[in-house]
């Protein structure tokens, strides 16, 4: 009986709970059936999409932004151009070059390396007007030149890592101003707030960020590119130059130690060879 009454009892208040649960699940299903859905909100569509972020980043921080995307795509076609192997190492120089100072025409291989205006050029010009103090000369001479050139086009690239810092910056200026104009639109409302002005504010103060980012992103890359194809343009440049020069050199001191080598014995009667050159 005791085991009986205690089912009886464990079974009634399993009862009154789910009874207790079905009314509770009653009552949030019509409190949700009486309350009006809102409608659902409409995506805008590509061409509404870049007007909304045109508009957004205003008169002041849509041109400053262009103006930075203008500067860096100039950079990267600049030293695109300054960088290529064809303009630092000329095809067919290096053949050309060597082919004359062989030939031991030192004044032609001097106004063929003057008249070049690529980086090889450059620096066997230096480095060929000091040929006649010694090879250590000419060699400092034409490194000089070469960092000289490399200092260049290091400057240039810098401008890449500032465009790089600059455009964040001023991503985070604008939405900064936004924001604040956005709360200050919502600490001057008196009676309910709109939520969809407060969102149309954020949006646009994000807009100004996006572009900023936009326009560090290949920067950054441009930047870490370029530094690298400066480094390996240089060494390329510096290897060839001083092959070129250490050539030359060689091929003068035997072209003035020749007329020496074939200089008869003076006093000595017709016919006699030449004295050997001395050891």
């Amino acid at each position: 009986m005791i085991r009986s009454s205690s089912r009886f009892h464990s079974a009634g208040r399993f009862l009154c709970m789910a009874a207790l649960a079905v009314v509770v699940l009653m009552m949030f299903s019509n409190v949700a059936h009486a309350q009006e859905s809102p409608p659902p909100a409409e995506k805008l569509s590509g061409g509404e999409l870049v007007w909304f972020m045109i508009k957004s980043l205003g008169f002041v921080f849509g041109p400053l932004l262009l103006a930075i995307s203008v500067a860096m795509m100039a950079l990267v076609v600049l030293l695109f151009l300054d960088l290529r192997m064809s303009s630092a190492i000329p095809p067919g120089f290096v053949d050309e070059f060597t082919d004359t100072v062989n030939k031991r025409k030192f004044k032609e291989a001097f106004d063929m390396a003057r008249s070049d205006p690529s980086f090889l050029g450059q620096v066997l010009t230096a480095g060929m007007s000091r040929l006649q103090y010694g090879l250590e000369d000419a060699r400092e001479a034409a490194m000089n030149t070469l960092e000289s050139i490399k200092s260049d086009k290091e400057q240039k690239n810098n401008y890449n890592a500032v465009i790089a810092t600059v455009g964040p910056m001023l991503g985070l200026v604008g939405t900064v101003y936004g924001m604040i104009e956005s709360f200050s639109v919502l600490a001057k409302a008196k009676g309910g707030v709109n939520p969809s002005q407060l969102a149309d504010g954020i949006s646009h103060a994000l807009v100004v960020t996006l572009f900023g980012v936009a326009v560090s992103v290949p920067a950054i890359f441009f930047n870490a590119f370029y530094r690298n194809r400066i480094t390996r343009v240089t060494m390329d440049v510096g290897h060839i130059a001083d092959d070129l020069l250490t050539q030359m050199y060689h091929n003068s001191k035997k072209a003035a130690g020749a007329p020496a080598a074939t200089a008869p014995v003076p006093g000595a009667p017709p016919g006699t060879p030449p004295a050997p050159p001395p050891r």
